[in-house]
């Protein structure tokens, strides 16, 4: 049995496009997907950091150019100002000396007296029979040696002890002598009830009188 003749297929109008199938639609240049992309390469960290580093390194040396750029123009200014001047240099200390004290005066004025040392009252009595007393007074009074109790006096009863270098107690051979020192004493010094004793220098008594 013989199959019936399929009828002829129309061909579309125009250039026959390549590729083309039923139902997809042409893109330009008559290629279906276009020519094929290369994958695309991601930048590593390392040249990331280059890239910053670079950066840096470039601003910096910008930088520098503009300063020499700057210190270049200042320059023929401080040519135009002329020579410094340089301070003055301190005075040495070595040098200066200071200047000299006038040399004290000698002082025109006459030393303190001294004050006169107060007389014991042995001397005081003996100083008062050189002046008022008479010759055997003044001879005896020269062997007294202390006198006590002079300025001590109540009117009641005061007692006065002179010590003198004389020897021998009551029987001494001064005796009279020691009674010209009880009369003197009593020239010297008053009381209404005042005893007079004369020592030896042995401490022994050799006389006595009332002032």
């Amino acid at each position: 049995m013989t199959q019936p003749p399929h009828p002829p297929q129309q061909q579309p109008n125009g250039p026959a496009q390549w590729g083309t199938h039923p139902g997809h639609q042409a893109y330009p240049g008559g290629a279906p997907y276009g020519p094929p992309q290369p994958p695309k390469k991601k930048m590593g960290a390392g040249a990331i950091v280059g890239i910053v580093i670079g950066s840096i390194i470039g601003f910096f040396v910008i930088l520098g150019v503009i300063g020499a750029a700057l210190g270049d123009d200042s320059t023929p200014n401080d040519d135009k100002a002329g020579p410094k001047r340089s301070a003055p240099a301190a005075p040495s200390s070595a040098a200066v000396e200071p200047p000299a004290k006038p040399s004290a005066k000698p002082s025109t004025e006459a030393p303190a007296a001294e004050a006169p040392k107060e007389q014991s009252k042995a001397d005081q009595f003996k100083a008062f029979v050189a002046k008022n007393g008479t010759d055997a007074e003044k001879a005896a009074v020269k062997h007294v040696t202390k006198v006590q109790g002079a300025d001590e006096t109540n009117n009641i009863l005061d007692t006065t002890d002179i010590c003198t270098d004389f020897t021998g107690g009551f029987m001494s051979k001064d005796a009279n002598k020691a009674k010209l020192i009880a009369s003197a004493f009593a020239d010297w010094k008053q009381s209404k009830n005042g005893l007079v004793t004369i020592y030896g220098e042995d401490g022994d008594l050799i006389s006595n009188g009332k002032y």
